[in-house]
């Protein structure tokens, strides 16, 4: 099921995604089935559907926090000149940096280079503390297309990385979640990113050097996870600059096209 959230004549609300696009990315063709509930318990679809064109996409999930993960590609790590950790390199973006798909990435008026990072997102469905590999796949809700956009010259003049992964509009989730997906299939999936319609990133979430099992189980060793958390697990090699102006779009296999447009900050 791909579960969207979505305002409609001034009301939020959940929905089940249904249909097939007729254009890549699009929204033509594909209706919304109204949620009763909230997907982090049991839910019933109401039957009344309305096309996904007349809404408004938000941010799948309000995240009480988003727990990032550095380096997890060996090749990204290569291409910055970055040394692989040998464990986890967990940080975090604030609830503030989340928007969804088609709000603006605003350009920070604090740097003058800003990259694209394509990631898989999964989901936290359940609180969860201390979780064991073996129920990793029964805290997770599903997974979304992310986008971890980076200050990068800040990142690397700055000591820690608050300002250049936490600034407002830094994190663009979206379009759904994809609940239909297991661990074994989201550990295998093509994940793009395209900036004006050129590719520049493309890789595999198999490349990834700590597994989703990995780092649930590292993260939740140290904190709680609530239900609507997020995880991001590093991005493939290839990323790059955006520019006011630009449109950039995080494609992830059996999930969907995240697509954002780059804008001076006001």
């Amino acid at each position: 099921m791909r579960i969207a959230r979505f305002s409609i004549d001034g009301n939020v609300a959940f929905g089940a995604v249904e249909g097939e696009p007729s254009t890549p990315g699009g929204t033509e063709g594909l209706v919304v089935d109204i949620i009763k509930g909230v997907p982090f318990a049991e839910f019933e679809l109401s039957g009344t559907k309305v096309p996904l064109d007349k809404v408004r996409l938000l941010p799948p999930v309000l995240p009480s926090k988003v727990v990032a993960i550095g380096r997890n590609y060996a090749a990204h790590a290569k291409e910055l000149g970055n040394e692989v950790p040998t464990a986890p390199w967990a940080f975090f973006k604030p609830s503030t940096s989340v928007i969804g798909p088609g709000d603006p990435i605003a350009y920070p008026s604090f740097s003058r280079e800003v990259h694209h990072e394509a990631e898989l997102a999964v989901v936290i469905g359940r609180l969860c503390r201390e979780v064991p590999r073996e129920r990793v796949k029964d805290v997770i809700l599903g997974y979304t297309c992310a986008n971890d956009v980076t200050a990068r010259d800040t990142q690397q003049a700055e000591k820690q990385w608050a300002r250049a992964k936490g600034f407002d509009s830094s994190c663009p989730l979206g379009p759904w979640i994809e609940t239909g997906l297991d661990l074994a299939a989201a550990s295998d999936l093509a994940v793009t990113a395209t900036v004006n319609g050129e590719l520049r990133q493309a890789g595999r979430t198999s490349q990834m050097i700590n597994s989703i099992e990995d780092l649930i189980v590292n993260i939740t060793e140290a904190m709680t996870l609530l239900p609507g958390d997020v995880l991001l697990t590093g991005t493939p090699a290839g990323v790059g600059p955006l520019h006011p102006g630009d449109e950039v779009a995080v494609t992830i296999e059996g999930i969907g096209t995240l697509t954002n447009k780059v804008i001076s900050r006001g």
